[in-house]
């Protein structure tokens, strides 16, 4: 409890280290902003199947929790540089800046965004120290941590010390592969770490009797549970491996982008926006029939408050 406690401070901390200032009004533009503007089109980078953050609905449309902070970021970024915020689907003909959402991979995601492939990285993506090297990050939006998903049938397992030797899949390129990978040797023998392309890979190793276990944040889990057919096969256990401050991914070094992205979240949390969003894709019934019920923690209704969101 105190890790957690811990974290949640520090992830208030983090939500106010970026950029100090928006580029003065008339002041030339720059960075990201810079390039938004020349190319009419703000990069928008999701995952496929980060239930309830970033997926594919019935129809193939990407949405979610973080989607949804994004697209308000988006209308911030229109604002700024005086255009029309322009969905995917708008005429070709119209003008204004164009959304344009990019499927990526968890491993490249970051990559994308250093590479200026994505402006935005909408996932389900945690804001560490490490990250903080190559990316930036948004205030943070959600709180969760790795944890294990196993059958309810066959061997009991309550803990990664019941996985001396045998196989744990994880999606490659996460913070819950890291998790598992320090956590491997500290039992004999030791746990076979598999990491697959995307958590649906790990999944499908854990549904095929592949895999002992499923590691992954437990709320990704819970969706998988939720929406698979088989879902009810399988149990989260175990305590926290470790904690994942939820952040949106942008560019360093550019502070006017990041003081853009900062205010745009305290102005979604001074309307209300974040508690009704977390409300919205955590606690009501999803697009796609599902309902995960995951009231918020006082963690993370510390931080919203910190952001602006009234009581």
């Amino acid at each position: 409890m105190k890790r957690l406690r811990a974290h949640a401070v520090l992830a208030v901390v983090l939500a106010g280290t970026f950029g100090s200032a928006l580029a003065e009004e008339g002041a030339p533009l720059s960075g990201t902003l810079k390039t938004i503007h020349d190319r009419g089109t703000i990069l928008i980078g999701y995952r496929e199947t980060a239930l309830p953050f970033s997926f594919l609905n019935k129809a193939g449309q990407p949405i979610g929790f973080s989607l949804d902070l994004c697209h308000g970021i988006a209308e911030d970024v229109a604002r700024v540089l005086n255009s029309d915020l322009l969905e995917p689907d708008a005429p070709a003909w119209q003008r204004g800046v164009r959304i344009v959402y990019v499927p990526v991979a968890a491993d490249e995601r970051l990559p994308k965004i250093v590479s200026g492939a994505l402006d935005l990285e909408c996932g389900s993506t945690t804001a560490n120290a490490e990250r903080a090297r190559t990316v930036a990050f948004s205030p943070v939006f959600f709180l969760t941590g790795t944890r294990l998903m196993v059958p309810l049938k066959g061997a009991k397992v309550s803990s990664y010390r019941d996985l001396a030797g045998r196989r744990v899949a994880v999606g490659a390129g996460t913070t819950n592969a890291e998790a598992l990978r320090r956590l491997a040797d500290k039992v004999s023998p030791p746990i076979i770490v598999v990491e697959t392309p995307g958590l649906d890979a790990a999944y499908a190793m854990l549904a095929e009797g592949k895999a002992d276990a499923f590691a992954s944040d437990d709320i990704l889990l819970a969706g998988f549970i939720a929406t698979r057919p088989d879902g009810r096969n399988f149990a989260i256990v175990g305590d926290f491996l470790s904690y994942e401050p939820y952040a949106i991914t942008l560019r360093r070094d550019d502070p006017a982008f990041a003081d853009l992205v900062k205010q745009s979240f305290a102005r979604m949390a001074s309307e209300g926006t974040l508690g009704r969003l977390y409300d919205r894709w955590l606690l009501a019934r999803l697009p796609t029939g599902e309902r995960l019920g995951v009231p918020m923690n006082p963690y993370l209704a510390e931080i919203y408050r910190a952001l602006g969101q009234p009581d």
